[in-house]
């Protein structure tokens, strides 16, 4: 880690890379991988772990539940009103839809989300269905989440009475890794339907061609506290395997930008995809959709999910609700 971005990390985040190892990523094999990831994402879901990724607001029924897509069935965790809170309920029908996915990659889950999403849920309020994607591995692209993220908004939309939903006021909101799967339905949506009300997109990694580690911020934070070089290396390896080509899959270098639905882009400065957003954002504003383009100084890669540890996630989670809630209401 650099001197500069160790003098400007949050403490809790530096002592949480003082006190841990980094993997070798380069060398890492199938196996070891499969293994760091049963690992982390059982540490993310643990009770302890809610000291680091907060505490869900309680006024929300949390559920993990089973969608049934072609050809597989996958996890989604859902985040819904209580009965009782402020007149909304886990009975009402025709609340708005927010599809999540999360960051990770290669690691992650939906648990790691609770927090903002079920302030989302309360807030706004409304229906918040978190996507367990496929996660990269050498037998796994990154086209697999893609199509997992689709296709659930698509399960959900076409039976919106059974889940509670008005079809009409959805949205889309994804973190690293899930912004870009989120960025790709966006574009989608726009030709085939559904029609989505807003996209926020937070700390996105929206490049995934040899130019994308060619940014300014991946050679400044190459070696920041929450995302590397060597990560962001094994992360396109997984993502495009020999033949895909990364331009499919790279939201910044889509053909037409034009009709997307507003968005919010949020960028953490200390981070090495950081100029990911801050283009992406351009390239939307260039094409005539709404972008709203906020940075947090002194932010880390994936601080919406490590409230306990950097102070900014607060700001940003009220940034996103009153972004939601106007994109949603009406």
């Amino acid at each position: 880690m650099s001197e500069v971005t160790a003098e400007r990390a949050p403490l809790g985040i530096r002592l949480m890379q003082a006190l841990g190892k980094e993997p070798d990523w380069s060398a890492m094999t199938a196996e070891e991988l499969v293994v760091l990831r049963e690992a982390v994402n059982r540490e993310r879901s643990s009770r302890l772990a809610r000291l680091i990724t907060g505490f869900p607001d309680r006024g929300v029924t949390i559920q993990w539940q089973e969608v049934a897509l072609p050809g597989r069935r996958l996890r989604v965790r859902t985040y819904r009103p209580s009965p009782g809170r402020e007149g909304e309920g886990a009975a009402r029908a025709g609340l708005p839809l927010v599809l999540h996915v999360h960051g990770g990659g290669f690691v992650g889950t939906a648990v790691q989300s609770d927090w903002v999403n079920s302030h989302l849920a309360a807030r706004l309020p409304g229906l918040v269905v978190s996507v367990e994607h496929r996660l990269l591995d050498p037998q796994t692209p990154l086209q697999a989440a893609v199509d997992d993220g689709w296709d659930v908004l698509l399960h959900v939309v076409q039976h919106a009475a059974q889940w509670g939903i008005d079809p009409a006021r959805i949205a889309v909101f994804g973190e690293s890794t899930g912004s870009m799967v989120t960025a790709l339905a966006a574009i989608r949506a726009k030709k085939s339907g559904p029609l989505l009300r807003a996209q926020v997109l937070v700390n996105p990694a929206v490049d995934l061609t040899a130019a994308g580690f060619e940014h300014a911020s991946m050679h400044e934070h190459a070696n920041s506290p929450t995302l590397t070089m060597p990560q962001m290396r094994l992360f396109q390896r997984l993502a495009v395997p020999p033949g895909t080509d990364p331009r499919a899959l790279s939201p910044l270098y889509a053909d037409d930008l034009s009709g997307l639905a507003p968005a919010l882009v949020v960028v953490p400065t200390l981070d090495p995809v950081a100029d990911h957003g801050r283009r992406y954002a351009e390239r939307l504003r260039a094409a005539g959709t709404a972008a709203r383009l906020t940075e947090y100084p002194g932010a880390t890669h994936a601080f919406l999910s490590m409230p306990g540890v950097v102070p900014q996630a607060k700001a940003a989670r009220a940034e996103i609700t009153e972004f939601l809630r106007g994109g949603l209401t009406g």
